[in-house]
């Protein structure tokens, strides 16, 4: 998909601070959100099937708290979440106080390298692996 500069950064940085609001929320509430029993999930809720992301939430407030295996068990997911909400807001504002666009460039060839055969069959079989641990586990 081609997508200028300031459309990715603007999505980007809008998508994490929606994240931050959402993590704060359910930091607010976190031992109830911390159970088994939330479903915020719509997939869930019309299949009664965990999606491939859902305990991703629960495994970002886990990280946050430092309990890594605890967020590898509700989810992995959420290690690559975590990083994208700590890094690429940081990365974009660089890029916009130096006027220079290197997260710009870097999420270019990353496209470019997922889209190869090679490395989508892969990234998909993990998901789908995920997807059937998520089911396993009930989450």
């Amino acid at each position: 998909m081609i997508v200028s500069r300031n459309r990715l950064y603007a999505l980007l940085i809008g998508a994490c601070l929606v994240g931050y609001l959402w993590l704060f929320l359910n930091l607010t509430n976190e031992s109830e959100f911390l159970s088994k029993e939330v479903n915020v999930c719509l997939f869930k809720k019309v299949t009664s099937i965990p999606c491939p992301s859902c305990g991703s939430t629960r495994s970002v407030l886990s990280l946050l708290h430092g309990k890594i295996e605890q967020a590898f068990l509700f989810n992995p997911i959420g290690f690559l979440l975590f990083l994208i909400m700590m890094v690429s807001p940081i990365w974009i504002c660089i890029d916009y106080l130096l006027k220079k666009d290197s997260f710009y460039h870097f999420y270019k060839q990353a496209e470019r390298i997922i889209k190869q055969k090679a490395v989508a069959v892969p990234l998909i079989g993990l998901v789908l692996l995920n997807w059937i641990w998520n089911i396993y586990k009930d989450i």
